[in-house]
């Protein structure tokens, strides 16, 4: 009977370390699942988020067209304001969808990651800072779309050959 016991005593005690040996396998695969997919609901926000961006690219160029017809445009009153008001319109449109412009002035300093140098000049700012924006660069939520096109201050004193 002591015998017969002690087998019984093993074979719970394999069966407890069976159990633990499953239910932790179990906790491990559900882990594993639930980081899956956190990571892909995250990774499908990312797709979500920029799947307008080569719609945005397209109407930066419309933005750009708006604001030279609109230097180019007589200021008549009426036709000038109703066009100021479209684009208005637009621009509010694509910050909604998360575009924003790139806010540089002069003065400020030159940053590769989101302007490009496309000549430099004389001016009365620091040499290597900016001098004028040329055309406006544009980001979509932190991503550069567009760079800004800039003119860079140089040195007055001591020019580039």
């Amino acid at each position: 009977m002591d015998k017969d016991l002690r087998e019984l005593k093993e074979k719970l005690e394999k069966a407890k370390a069976d159990r633990d040996q499953y239910l932790a396998g179990w906790q491990r695969a559900k882990a594993d699942y639930l980081n899956y997919k956190k990571e892909e609901q995250a990774r499908l926000g990312e797709i979500a988020r920029y799947t307008g961006e080569e719609l945005l690219k397209e109407m930066i160029t419309v933005l750009d067209s708006f604001d030279l017809g609109l230097q180019a445009l007589e200021k008549s009153g009426p036709v000038e304001k109703g066009v100021y008001m479209i684009r208005a319109q637009i621009e509010d449109i694509l910050k909604k969808r998360g575009l924003e412009k790139i806010p540089l002035k002069p003065g400020d300093p030159f940053d590769p990651a989101i302007a490009e140098a496309i000549t430099e000049g004389e001016s009365e700012q620091p040499p290597g800072t900016i001098a004028e924006e040329i055309e406006p660069g544009y980001r979509l939520y932190d991503k550069v779309l567009r760079p800004a096109r800039v003119r860079l201050s140089k040195d007055k004193l001591n020019p580039t050959p």
